[in-house]
């Protein structure tokens, strides 16, 4: 064989590799673009398949009996639009079903959207349980009563303290711990003696309406006699750095069953998943006693940003590193985490959302505590302005929109008279969205509605005001009872 011949076979035979390799290549793309239709199909023809498949294995899995088993938050949402029963379609399921899901919503106080579930199914005509179940719900429904909102009381806390050990060990930080922070048992305790008092937590947006010219009228709270309604929040939900080996949480997540709950970091290193703050322990004990909550609402997070949220380090510093405005305990953490990028940082920002997301479908809300937990007339409106820019920036972009300010350190942008547009915070923050105000107010009940604005007062349930003023708790729980005998005494003074 010549020179000739034998090129052109090492042609023939390149050709020939070439041509498999592309047909190769060719039924790659066609399995991949196969397998792409089948997803798009699966989930553009059956939107939010996943989830309802979800819900509705958690539905059946519930027991009720109108006393057991989670409802569905059933109150008016941030858009103003009353949500569906989760998980349950008005023209799908048994009749038990049916009446299983609307026992849940009349648990929950909400007998007129039961009524409304029920009638609304193509089996209410034919079926005389689901007939019977209406009318039990009207009976009831008629039997409520409008509750006084000048007289709702408005109870908030701190990060609670899961490890009391750690937290009063004696250094220079358990002063403050002991002061304004409250331990899980205390907690624990506290809410379920207002449980057996027949209190009913209740929404900020159950006591007024925002009209949509910007006033803001009287809400109207019906709950059967007996029952008394209560606000409930929580302040610096971020699982600060200085927080770190004192016995708290580390952050809050969803887990693999789509509750939100804490992780722990143990003297181990070992990371413990539980209810060991406010929020998951609530989640919990709504899920045994749904009547603890009217039409499925909880409490109100109010959050700073200087240093994230719910445990996540999500404030624009993170990203950028700016070194005018890197805060001691963040450089260590910089220090601790030398790979912390941009890419880890928005990972922080999707997995907080995430985390914000999954508490709104249970019934939480979010108020600003301003992002870096300042006092606005002690700090001038200027302040007021930038921080409440890095606010809507850093921390409404995760948690979504608010209309609620809870402000930092009891403070207020006026005395107990009513806010006039005199007042220069009062008309910047109204302007930017906020209608609801609340202080800290010793009273047991302080509440205030002007034509464009609400003001209630809250209540410290930590150890400074059960150890030096029990006596201003006594309709909630009795303090010798709910006491946690590890908390160090004298408490310190203010």
């Amino acid at each position: 064989m010549d020179e000739r011949q034998r090129r052109i076979q090492q042609r023939r035979a390149q050709r020939r590799r070439n041509e498999l390799i592309m047909k190769c290549l060719i039924s790659l793309l066609i399995l991949i673009v196969i397998i792409l239709m089948v997803v798009l199909v699966r989930y553009a023809a059956v939107p939010g398949f996943t989830k309802y498949r979800a819900e509705r294995k958690k539905q059946a899995e519930q027991t009720v009996d109108g006393q057991e088993g989670a409802l569905p938050a059933d109150g008016q949402e941030a858009d103003g639009k009353e949500p569906a029963v989760q998980g349950v379609s008005a023209s799908s399921g048994t009749v038990d079903e049916m009446i299983a899901s609307a026992d849940r919503m009349a648990a929950q106080y909400d007998y007129s959207g039961a009524i409304e579930y029920l009638r609304a199914s193509s089996l209410f005509t034919g079926s005389q349980e689901m007939q019977d179940a209406a009318a039990r719900y009207e009976t009831t429904r008629q039997s409520c009563v409008s509750y006084p909102l000048d007289q709702i009381t408005h109870v908030f806390f701190h990060t609670m303290i899961r490890d009391t050990s750690k937290a009063f060990d004696g250094d220079a930080k358990e002063g403050g711990y002991n002061q304004v922070m409250t331990t899980m048992s205390e907690f624990a305790a506290i809410m379920e003696s207002m449980y057996e008092k027949g209190y009913v937590m209740v929404s900020l947006h159950d006591m007024c309406t925002v009209n949509a010219d910007g006033t803001v009228s009287r809400g109207d709270i019906l709950l059967p006699p007996g029952k008394t309604p209560f606000v409930l929040s929580q302040d610096d939900v971020s699982y600060y750095h200085y927080m770190d080996g004192d016995g708290f949480a580390q952050k809050l997540i969803v887990d693999e069953n789509g509750d939100v709950k804490n992780t722990y970091i143990e003297a181990d290193g070992s990371i413990s998943v539980g209810d060991y703050d406010m929020v998951p322990w609530i989640d919990t004990f709504v899920k045994e006693h749904p009547d603890f909550s009217y039409h499925g609402h909880k409490g109100i997070i109010a959050l700073t940003g200087y240093e994230g949220v719910l445990g996540y380090r999500t404030d624009e510093v993170y990203r950028t590193r700016e070194s005018s405005r890197v805060t001691m305990y963040q450089q260590q953490f910089f220090d601790s985490h030398p790979d912390f990028d941009e890419a880890a940082w928005q990972e922080e920002v999707n997995q907080a959302t995430a985390v914000a997301n999954a508490m709104k479908e249970e019934g939480w809300e979010f108020a600003s505590h301003t992002w870096g937990h300042i006092s606005p007339q002690a700090s001038g409106i200027d302040k007021v302005k930038q921080d409440t820019e890095r606010w809507l920036g850093n921390v409404a972009s995760v948690v979504g929109d608010t209309d609620v300010i809870i402000f930092a350190f009891g403070a207020d942008i006026g005395d107990w008279q009513p806010y006039t547009e005199s007042n220069e915070y009062f008309t910047y923050l109204k302007g930017k969205g906020f209608n609801i105000f609340c202080n800290v107010d010793s009273s047991k009940n302080w509440v205030q509605f002007g034509n464009t604005f609400m003001r209630q007062g809250r209540r410290n349930l930590d150890g400074y005001r059960m150890y030096y003023n029990p006596e201003m708790l006594s309709d909630l729980f009795d303090t010798n009872a709910v006491w946690d005998s590890s908390r160090p005494t004298p408490v310190p003074q203010m």
